[in-house]
């Protein structure tokens, strides 16, 4: 195989000659830029995963892995019996940086804006001080918050920032803080991030809102929101002016029928670790999402909320990689770090920056320059990557001990999502039911559960409990205890 007359192996030396530990993952982005710039084009065939490992030098199983990954991201395609090849999904090449237009800086008034977690709501505790386990979705462990490191980047960036910086910022956000984020999300995510088309706000739930009034002054008047998917979307976009239209799913994404016949032009998606089903869109859904958005006109918001949380394997990259033009990307340090310190991002398509921008500017003048600068301290130091490994191991621990908890006190239970993120969804058989009877019995015996049916409109009439566990603040032993009250409550093992 070719590509503009260079064997397709030669683009990845650089990759293959990586230090050991960093070599899958560089591979994986080589190939991501490869298909991204068009020097391996759609349909292209690979080389087979033992002939490439040959040709540069590493293990097949770095190969093969690299395969399984783009595939599952969208940008390959293996049909079995007749080897991979380079999708169709990729779009929308970006080399260059941009310049926001429309950027001024100055002391003007500004509105505010929703907050508040946007997957996982969480509302006030049923019972009050008579809750003894709250299995509700949406909250991390904020013991795990890294007091130490982050005291330290504060001490650093405290010592160094000049006094000019703590003028009115850019309303982009600091561009130290910009251009680390743009590195760490490159790495970590696999988009495309242009520092210069990199947004500092308020978490998830402020990027809505932006991207919500923008599109509102564009005409449109409604955004698709998944079934199920957050109730908070709805909230925050109403607050802009745009109605919501429920689009159902299945097991592999959004269905593609209704939406080509809802009427929307934008919607919001959270593809890596869908909320609340923990389903993994398949690559045929993203490529089918992005070429109804192009189709459209349209826009996608992805609201990777915990996408660094993957138990099993890497986590599947981001959906904005297939096309930056097409998505905005948004994310946040809430379930890593903590939703207090109200720190998150959003990645811009080149046609609404400078509106963006703009909006960003009349709505709160910016992010605290002090608290950017710590961040961008802590992400350069390598502190951030060390948080997420730490949470990642005391997460994984939470769910095993969580589905260790339900096979012996509620069996028959079933499990359904891959192995990510802070939450699972678990069917409970009908026989510790009906699900009304259930929740109620649940919550006299002190424990807070939050059903499935609050996140969508389905009400499958089956009488299985369907419950969105939220398991990450809980430590093991709270867990087990959890789902031991439960289950003496309903009558359970």
């Amino acid at each position: 195989m070719r590509s503009h007359g260079q064997p397709a192996w030669e683009l990845l030396l650089p990759a293959a000659g990586a230090p050991a530990r960093r070599r899958g993952l560089a591979l994986q982005e080589a190939l991501r830029k490869a298909v991204r710039s068009g020097r391996l084009a759609a349909g292209t065939r690979l080389p087979s995963t033992r002939a490439l490992a040959a040709d540069l030098g590493v293990s097949r199983g770095l190969v093969t892995e690299a395969y399984e990954q783009l595939t599952a991201e969208g940008y390959l395609r293996s049909d079995r019996g007749s080897g991979t090849w380079v999708g169709g999904a990729a779009r929308g090449r970006h080399t260059g940086s941009t310049r926001a237009r429309g950027v001024v800086q100055g002391p003007v008034g500004g509105e505010t804006t929703a907050s508040g977690p946007v997957s996982g709501v969480s509302g006030p505790l049923p019972g009050g001080s008579g809750v003894r386990v709250d299995f509700r979705p949406g909250t991390p462990d904020l013991s795990l918050f890294p007091r130490s490191a982050w005291s330290t980047a504060q001490r650093a960036v405290l010592a160094r920032l000049p006094h000019p910086a703590l003028g009115y910022p850019d309303p982009r956000g600091l561009a130290e803080l910009r251009e680390a984020l743009a590195g760490m999300l490159t790495r970590r995510r696999g988009v495309v991030a242009d520092p210069e088309r990199l947004v500092v706000c308020s978490g998830v739930a402020q990027a809505s809102t932006l991207l919500g009034f923008v599109l509102r002054a564009r005409g449109l008047d409604a955004i698709g929101v998944e079934d199920p998917g957050s109730p908070e979307h709805g909230r925050l976009f109403a607050s802009t002016g745009l109605a919501t239209v429920w689009l159902p799913l299945d097991e592999q994404g959004l269905r593609p029928e209704p939406l080509a016949g809802s009427g929307v032009r934008a919607v919001v998606v959270t593809p890596s670790h869908q909320f609340p089903s923990g389903i993994s869109w398949s690559a045929e859904r993203r490529a089918a999402l992005l070429d109804w958005a192009r189709a459209v006109d349209g826009y996608v918001l992805e609201d990777d909320y915990d996408g660094d949380f993957r138990y099993d394997r890497a986590p599947v990259g981001a959906l904005q990689g297939l096309d930056p033009e097409r998505v905005v990307y948004a994310g946040s340090v809430s379930k890593s770090l903590a939703p207090g310190l109200r720190l998150g991002w959003m990645l811009v398509p080149e046609a609404l920056l400078g509106e963006v921008v703009e909006r960003k500017r009349t709505m709160d003048l910016g992010n605290p320059v002090l608290d950017q600068a710590v961040l961008a301290e802590f992400v350069a130091r390598g502190a951030y990557d060390r948080q997420l490994r730490r949470c990642q191991r005391a997460y994984r621990e939470r769910r095993d001990a969580l589905l260790a908890a339900l096979a012996e006190h509620l069996p028959g239970t079933r499990v359904s999502g891959i192995a990510a993120g802070l939450h699972v969804i678990a069917r409970v058989p009908g026989r510790y039911g009906p699900p009304e009877r259930f929740l109620a019995r649940a919550a006299e015996a002190g424990v807070a559960l939050r059903p499935l049916a609050e996140y969508g409109t389905e009400r499958p009439g089956d009488g299985d409990v369907r419950l969105v566990i939220g398991y990450a603040h809980l430590t093991p032993s709270a867990v087990a205890e959890g789902v031991r009250l439960v289950a003496k409550a309903v009558g359970g093992g």
